[in-house]
């Protein structure tokens, strides 16, 4: 009996938190693990561990591509992740992008240094009765390529960062994934505002060490950089 509690108890946690396994690109979703590398937690949808943890990047299973392969889209385009089997947590999701260093290739880099740019972040809604979180819920997040980066390979980086329990250093917790993409069309402009994975963000940043409940923030500030604009 006791076994049996256990199991169903760990099911339950399984399925309050989530993961982020298929690309889409435009309004379609590819299968899952196609064009994303496959995560730590592709069967427990743990979060990961800690922001200063090298799986804080890509949250990869095992070095290298994991098998995905690499989708081409335009500049401009919609691309996005599905949520398995949803947002289940109020927090804030962030979409980053890294350009492919030549000589390598979206299935080849691991996406090290400080070559991460942010292209999208959703934090709450903020009122007299609380904060809303536009991605509670969700099971698809999606976001546009910048129109005017340079065509090449990159990886898509998602993170949704959980805060139900940030109240204390640590407390944050992160669902992230990567896919590839070979960019066409675009522009010249050089993303600014480059960070790495791990080493962007620290626990007690304010945005991943906060009490979401009381007494009601009034302000929020997303973890990480400024959003790259065009």
């Amino acid at each position: 009996m006791q076994v049996i509690t256990g199991l169903l108890a760990l099911a339950s946690l399984a399925q309050a938190h989530y993961t982020f396994p298929a690309l889409i690109a435009g309004s379609a979703s590819t299968g899952k693990w196609e064009y994303v590398r496959k995560t730590t937690n592709y069967q427990s949808n743990g979060p990961v561990p800690a922001v200063t943890s090298d799986q804080m990047r890509c949250y990869q299973l095992a070095p290298g591509n994991e098998g995905a392969k690499t989708m081409t889209v335009a500049a401009g385009d919609t691309v996005g992740f599905t949520a398995d089997a949803s947002v289940s947590h109020p927090g804030v999701l962030q979409f980053y992008m890294a350009k492919v260093p030549s000589g390598q290739t979206a299935s080849s880099w691991d996406g090290a240094g400080a070559v991460w740019f942010k292209i999208f972040s959703q934090g709450p809604n903020i009122g007299p009765s609380g904060l809303t979180w536009p991605s509670m819920g969700a099971s698809r997040v999606t976001t546009k390529v910048p129109s005017c980066i340079p065509a090449g390979d990159y990886l898509l980086r998602v993170e949704h960062i959980a805060l139900h329990s940030a109240s204390a250093s640590g407390g944050a917790q992160p669902y992230v994934s990567c896919a590839q993409l070979t960019v066409t069309g675009g522009g010249s402009k050089t993303p600014t505002n480059l960070v790495s994975f791990p080493g962007a963000y620290k626990p007690t940043d304010p945005g991943l060490m906060i009490n979401i409940y009381y007494p009601i923030p009034t302000s929020y500030t997303a973890p990480g950089p400024a959003v790259f604009t065009c």
